[in-house]
């Protein structure tokens, strides 16, 4: 009590209200991967808080561009070049080395929010286990993050893999605020291998999910990496014709798919008269040449050949050298074309983006149906932070659909997911995403790996204990070095007990009444002896009867014999 020694009016203000618990979020992942502008894998990991991908690309950039092969052939009945055959080029693949930007993407479309960014390297690095080992590290200094998803060690050689889950596992273990959240490389024809390579240690603190998902996402790519292999003469033939008509003329060439040998007929005509073109049977007539240099033929057959109306069959005119000479005719004799192979050209999306507009297209919506596949848990881990905001932690996160999916990469039928939902060797259980008709792509399973621990077997059980030690453990820092009597123990004691009613009063906790849902005990006698109060100690037990997801539904009928 303050000491009074001058007249006049003091204030003081009584606080009343109690202490109590400020509950912490649970579903903040922190992805830990490569990203376009993270600093080099000899750097330190650069670590942010993200809320959305567009602050992800701010910050770290897109992903890292994929490239592609285009084949083209010509339509033997319209005479159009089209998209023949589409694939990766060198280096590129159909699961992309670095897949940070891509999950981010899947976790935002499935209900994901703010969460936390390790960049261990950029696109210039390779993936080393050593990145992610230092990424680990540096997200064990961050308290918000809950949950820990390896992203892009996927791609790694699965020992690493392996020994990188135990090491999140074994984080999670030693902090007992986060939830690891792992993929199982290979599918189904992989699982032994992974149950045996990730150990026992720290089961009940990781869930694993199979298959990859086929995803609705486009592949990130720049217009100057997309090579087009295409004709020289824009054919598909095995050969083409062409022959030259004065050294400053015109020549005339064919890339058409007819087998006979195509001609050309140049006639002199008048001399004032418009030139004009006709085609029959393989056969190219030029009419009215006669005071015309090769630039005015070769004009007139574009404006001709523009004419929808027209039909060029696989000819073509194009200047001689500079086109400044006049075009000799052939005295009204067909001329054969002389015979060449095709050659090949290359050029890329972005070169014929203002040259051939119609094929520009046709690539643009042939690499919008090329489709990215991804490992489930950025996924799974929108639906975590989803299921957090909309249900509570204690929801399994199950029974969800998933959105941007376009479907499993491998199905899964009720009796393969058996072994997978229990494992009575080991108990490592393995969720399934499943494809049902009618229904879309489900999460089917909400296990722990620890699927044989009656306490620890189900996800939502395990992350709503992190919550509620996490929340107490920060809530009651305000006791340390208060007076260890009686008022301390009451204001700790009410202060939880209030948290775990309001828990109660949404449905995480099981019982019909409080008490039958929890207990809070402290006290001289009851959690402390006199030791353990002169050695600075107090002991606060809490007890919570948390709900259980209903995994197997059992209906049962039976004839009911009449009575009237």
């Amino acid at each position: 009590m303050a000491s009074y020694q001058t007249p006049g009016v003091y204030v003081e203000e009584i606080s009343t209200l109690p202490p109590s618990v400020a509950e912490v979020s649970t579903a903040v992942p922190a992805f830990i991967g490569y990203t376009k502008n993270g600093s080099p894998a000899t750097d330190n990991p650069r670590v942010a808080r993200v809320s959305t991908l567009l602050e992800y690309e701010s910050i770290f950039g897109k992903a890292k561009p994929t490239g592609f092969n285009v084949t083209t052939s010509v339509n033997a009945e319209t005479k159009e070049t089209v998209v023949d055959q589409i694939g990766f080029s060198s280096g590129s693949s159909a699961q992309p080395d670095f897949l940070m930007h891509y999950c981010l993407s899947m976790y935002f479309k499935n209900g994901g929010g703010s969460c936390y960014i390790v960049s261990v390297g950029n696109y210039e690095d390779t993936l080393a286990k050593a990145d992610f080992v230092k990424g680990l590290k540096a997200l064990e200094k961050e308290d918000e993050p809950t949950l820990i998803l390896l992203t892009d060690a996927v791609n790694l050689g699965t020992a690493d893999y392996y020994e990188l889950c135990q090491q999140a596992m074994a984080q999670c273990d030693d902090l007992k605020d986060r939830f690891a959240i792992l993929d199982v490389p290979g599918g189904e024809d992989k699982v032994k291998e992974f149950r045996d390579g990730i150990g026992m240690s720290g089961l009940m603190y990781a869930a694993a999910y199979l298959p990859y998902l086929n995803t609705s996402l486009n592949y990130q790519y720049k217009e100057d990496g997309i090579q087009i292999k295409m004709p020289e003469t824009g054919g598909t033939a095995a050969t083409s014709w062409q022959k030259s008509f004065g050294d400053n003329g015109i020549v005339v060439k064919y890339g058409g798919t007819d087998t006979e040998t195509p001609k050309a007929k140049i006639v002199a005509g008048e001399s004032g008269e418009l030139v004009e073109f006709s085609i029959d049977t393989g056969i190219l007539t030029i009419r009215n040449v006669s005071g015309k240099d090769g630039t005015g033929v070769s004009t007139a057959w574009q404006t001709w050949k523009a004419d929808t109306s027209n039909d060029p069959q696989g000819f073509d005119i194009t200047v001689n050298g500079d086109g400044s000479g006049d075009v000799p005719h052939t005295q009204n004799a067909n001329v054969d074309l002389e015979s060449q192979a095709v050659a090949d050209t290359s050029t890329t999306l972005e070169k014929i983006k203002s040259t051939e507009t119609a094929l520009y297209n046709q690539v643009k919506a042939a690499l919008t149906r090329q489709r990215v596949t991804l490992p489930p848990s950025s996924a799974v881990a929108g639906v975590y932070a989803k299921v957090d905001r909309d249900r509570g932690v204690w929801k399994a996160p199950a029974n969800v659909s998933l959105s941007a999916v376009i479907g499993p990469a491998s199905k899964i039928t009720h009796e393969e997911q058996a072994s997978l939902n229990v494992d009575p060797t080991a108990g490592k259980s393995i969720n399934a995403i499943r494809a049902f008709t009618g229904k879309g792509i489900l999460i089917w399973g909400a296990r722990t790996l620890a699927g044989n621990d009656n306490e620890w077997r189900y996800i939502s059980v395990r992350r709503l204990f992190n919550m509620i030690e996490e929340s107490a453990k920060k809530s009651t820092s305000f006791a340390v070095f208060e007076p260890n009597d009686a008022t301390t123990w009451l204001k700790v004691k009410g202060m939880i007990e209030s948290y775990l009613y309001s828990l109660w009063e949404r449905g995480a906790l099981a019982g019909s009444t409080p008490e039958a849902a929890y207990y809070v005990n402290v006290g001289l006698g009851k959690t402390m002896t006199a030791q353990d109060i002169l050695e600075g100690r107090m002991i606060v037990e809490i007890g919570v009867a948390a709900v259980r997801p209903a995994e197997f539904i059992i209906i049962r009928f039976m004839h009911k014999l009449q009575e009237a």
